[in-house]
């Protein structure tokens, strides 16, 4: 009889213990079913085909434009230039004023248009310069420059003067190649008026000495006028005086 009690309880034990977890399941499970996750809607995130579509068109307008520089750049670059005429600049002074350092400073397509039926003036000692493009990568400039029959020195300026004595440029610059007129005497100047000397007939007796030189190819350095007229001519070490201009 005893051991059918201790059986009976042991299985009372035995029952209990398995009600408790049954119980923790069923209430886990009903959490699980009240438990909902929330709505997303997941049409906000669908893109807008427009946007799609711009961003696109941006995209490929700008590799079009990178395209399209590089092949400019590289067909159509100037890597020579042909400078004629210039003595008073240097050809690196004459590429500088006409080309510039812009972006498109060395495109031949940009100096075409830029420079298209378009003389260059305003540039001391130069009457006009002419921009020519030859080919894709190659100019011309051709420089006219202004006549200067001489130049006096005063207050370390440089006034350079024309056949008929108007004055064309005052610099700091002395040009080499152009004579250097000593003995002529005046007490102011202006810029594009002509100088004002005693006699003017010197203007003429500078320009007839200069042809006459130039004829033999012989280039002086100074003339010099005294009082009375009398021409004296230097070039190197060797002095020749001519006496009077009409003898």
């Amino acid at each position: 009889m005893s051991e059918n009690i201790k059986d009976k309880k042991k299985k009372r034990k035995k029952v209990k213990k398995k009600y408790p977890e049954k119980a923790v399941k069923t209430k886990k499970k009903k959490q699980m079913a009240s438990f909902k996750l929330p709505h997303v809607d997941f049409s906000s995130f669908s893109p807008d085909r427009r946007k799609v579509k711009k961003i696109a068109f941006i995209i490929i307008f700008i590799l079009l434009l990178v395209a399209a520089t590089l092949y400019v750049n590289d067909k159509y670059t100037v890597d020579e230039i042909v400078v004629e005429g210039s003595t008073h600049y240097t050809n690196k002074e004459i590429e500088d004023m006409v080309l510039g350092d812009g972006v498109l400073s060395h495109n031949s397509l940009f100096l075409s248009m830029k420079y298209n039926d378009k003389e260059i003036k305003d540039v001391p000692f130069v009457e006009t310069m002419n921009v020519r493009i030859l080919s894709p990568h190659s100019i011309r400039i051709t420089v006219y420059e202004k006549a200067i029959a001489g130049f006096v020195e005063q207050l370390s300026r440089y006034i350079y003067f024309d056949k008929d004595g108007t004055v064309v440029e005052s610099s700091d610059v002395m040009t080499i190649g152009v004579p250097q007129i000593i003995g002529m005497k005046f007490d102011h100047f202006v810029l594009n008026e002509k100088l004002p000397v005693a006699d003017e007939k010197i203007f003429k007796k500078i320009l007839e000495t200069s042809q006459l030189l130039a004829k033999y190819d012989i280039k002086i350095e100074k003339i010099y006028f005294d009082e009375d007229y009398n021409l004296t001519l230097y070039f190197k070490k060797v002095e020749v005086k001519l006496g009077s201009f009409d003898n």
